[in-house]
């Protein structure tokens, strides 16, 4: 069966090299690294925007044939894709499926608002149209994340031939949370999910919000499937044997020696909860101090839509947490905590083979691929502090520490007890992390997508 999948970002990226020439980088992203490798060599056909001036002009070039698959970029209309991107997908959809708003401020749903949520339908439409011009007959199509919620309410009007999957990496807010936004805006929503063959979901819990949001505003749901993604470990592994990660283990090593490592790898994104963990550290000095001097927290914090003022903002509260705490207990030859913002992949990676304990504590999280990758690499039986939020505890809940997301207190103490832990016990744990995280691969994620495309 023909394969064509679509997302809001591609699997290339393109530069202008030597002599002006368009040079192609691999896109950015967890489901980039997952599926790219999937795809390549496939024959496969692959819809997504242009982000840059690059991509640009890859697009004017037409189709591109590159590593086994037809890429089609689409050079959408700048500003009708910035509102569509950044005041509807981040601003609102992002915010109401991880409970980010503050109810008493956000959202603002104005005359700009609904002149975004246009932008939004015009967006979709042109995914929509483009997919309908390129799909083989009878092809599946499978439609990735919210920012493409819309795109089979035109599709299977204008190609009812192809098989229409969408498939949704965030959580999925539940019926009161949609209540949230215009009931005309509801509905809209959730009919063009529902226009799809089925909808994919990380976990049962959000498949299960989105059922319940769908009986109680269409009066029905179209069939949903579970599948749970899951990290490329073979690609980790390699960067891992690489020399730039050899390197960056040194220098970790010689940076902080015996002392214990608590890592946190994460987009700056207020759904990831740092200041918390920050917090929550502070609090495991104040009520251990045998730990003081004797632990470090090494945060590797990618910055991530800087063009919205929430997430510069909360940049800064986390620069200012950081310092704050520091001040407060730094000794000499100690740093309580290290922030670093660089987008250095080999640094994350060799911290997450040698920390002692993996914090990933987010607010909500649709499944969260770094709770898999750190026990995946990790080399030293680290100990992995879960939120129950994150998507990911359906499958590592029964082997990792579970934390309240909010519960500054509770967050310190499963990291007392992480860093407590003997080592038979730390390897019972990490061996039980790993084989839950090991349970899948991205092959399975993706064949689950084709079963229901072919239902």
């Amino acid at each position: 069966m023909d394969l064509v999948v679509v997302s809001n970002r591609g699997p290339l990226s393109f530069t202008r090299g030597p002599g002006g020439r368009l040079v192609g980088h691999e896109g950015a992203g967890g489901l980039v690294s997952s599926l790219g490798p999937l795809v390549a060599s496939s024959g496969a056909t692959w819809v997504a925007a242009a982000m840059n001036e690059g991509d640009r002009a890859a697009a004017a070039a037409g189709v591109i044939d590159a590593a086994g698959y037809r890429l089609v970029l689409l050079a959408l209309d700048p500003e009708q894709y910035r509102m569509a991107y950044e005041d509807v997908s981040n601003a609102t959809l992002w915010n109401l499926h991880h409970r980010l708003f503050d109810l008493a401020r956000q959202p603002v749903v104005d005359a700009g608002w609904f002149e975004a949520w246009d932008a939004y339908r015009d967006v979709n439409r042109r995914f929509a149209d483009a997919v309908a011009e390129v799909a083989p007959e009878g092809a599946a199509v499978l439609v990735q994340d919210y920012h493409l919620a819309l795109v089979g309410a035109t599709l299977t009007v204008a190609r009812p031939d192809l098989r229409l999957v969408h498939f949704t990496h965030t959580p999925f807010c539940s019926p009161s949370e949609l209540g949230i936004l215009p009931p005309a805006v509801v509905a809209e929503l959730l009919g063009g999910m529902a226009a799809h063959r089925a909808c994919g979901f990380h976990t049962a819990r959000w498949a299960d919000a989105f059922e319940r949001g769908c009986g109680a505003v269409l009066g029905r749901a179209p069939a949903t499937f579970i599948a749970p993604l899951a990290p490329d470990i073979e690609r980790l592994r390699k960067i891992a044997a690489s020399e730039e990660c050899s390197a960056a283990a040194e220098r970790l090593d010689a940076s902080y020696g015996e002392r214990r490592l608590i890592v946190r790898v994460d987009r700056i994104e207020p759904s990831k909860n740092i200041v918390r963990g920050f917090l929550a550290y502070e609090d495991l000095l104040r009520r251990h101090p045998e730990w003081v001097e004797r632990v470090t927290f090494l945060a590797l914090e990618y910055p991530s839509r800087e063009t919205l003022p929430g997430y510069v903002a909360y940049r800064r509260e986390i620069e200012s947490m950081v310092a704050e705490i520091n001040d407060r207990w730094r000794r000499p030859g100690w740093e309580p905590i290290v922030l670093d913002v660089a987008d250095d992949v080999a640094r994350s990676v060799a911290a997450l083979q040698n920390n002692d304990v993996l914090l990933v504590n987010p607010v909500r999280d649709g499944l969260n691929l770094v709770a898999k990758e750190g026990p995946l690499l990790n080399a030293r039986d680290g100990v992995l502090v879960l939120s129950h939020e994150a998507g990911a505890w359906d499958e590592l809940g029964g082997a990792a520490l579970g934390v309240h997301p909010f519960d500054i207190r509770a967050t310190a103490d499963a990291l007392a007890h992480a860093l407590s832990m003997g080592p038979r016990e730390r390897a019972r744990h990490a061996a039980a992390v790993r084989a839950a995280a090991a349970a899948r691969t991205p092959q399975d994620w993706l064949d689950d997508q084709l079963a229901a495309a072919t239902r």
